[in-house]
């Protein structure tokens, strides 16, 4: 068996086209990610960020990620824009301070998920902000409603913040 697979190995490097794949640079990973996971989507595997942003300011905006309307087969729309230095700038830093924050779990059955991913090239201060069921509020403290408003708050201006591109 071992033999049979050295020998595919090897053939396929000897394919022309392969070795520039292989050698090609990885696409940059987004700087920040807003991807949202609606209740009764569990089961879905076509989810992807509703916006992702790049360290230089661009992004790509997927309006239709998480439509009902869109069949699971069906990719989501993308659309490529930028959003401004000073949003991004302020993003991470109210991501850092969220990192710190308590949002809790609200009471009932999962309602969703809402999450925010800091992914700095360097992976030094990466955040992930995970809120479950986010538009509920049963059984939470005042200061976890708050957090939870933050979090909201910043996923809207992020998204609000997308410029596309023309």
């Amino acid at each position: 068996m071992r033999l049979t697979m050295t020998g595919l190995l090897v053939c396929a490097l000897a394919l022309p086209g392969v070795s520039a794949v292989a050698n090609a640079d990885p696409a940059p990973l987004p700087l920040i990610s807003v991807t949202t996971i609606p209740d009764g989507w569990s089961q879905r595997t076509d989810l992807r960020p509703v916006l992702q942003v790049f360290a230089d300011g661009k992004a790509v905006h997927s309006p239709d990620a998480v439509s009902k309307d869109r069949k699971p087969e069906t990719a989501a729309k993308q659309v490529t824009g930028t959003v401004a230095a000073d949003v991004i700038s302020a993003a991470r830093d109210e991501i850092n301070a969220l990192q710190e924050v308590d949002f809790g779990i609200p009471s009932g059955e999962g309602k969703g998920t809402t999450i925010i991913d800091l992914m700095p090239e360097d992976l030094v201060g990466d955040a992930h902000l995970v809120v479950y069921s986010p538009d509920s509020t049963d059984g939470l403290n005042p200061d976890q409603q708050a957090a939870r408003k933050r979090f909201t708050d910043l996923c809207k201006k992020l998204v609000d913040a997308f410029k596309e591109k023309r």
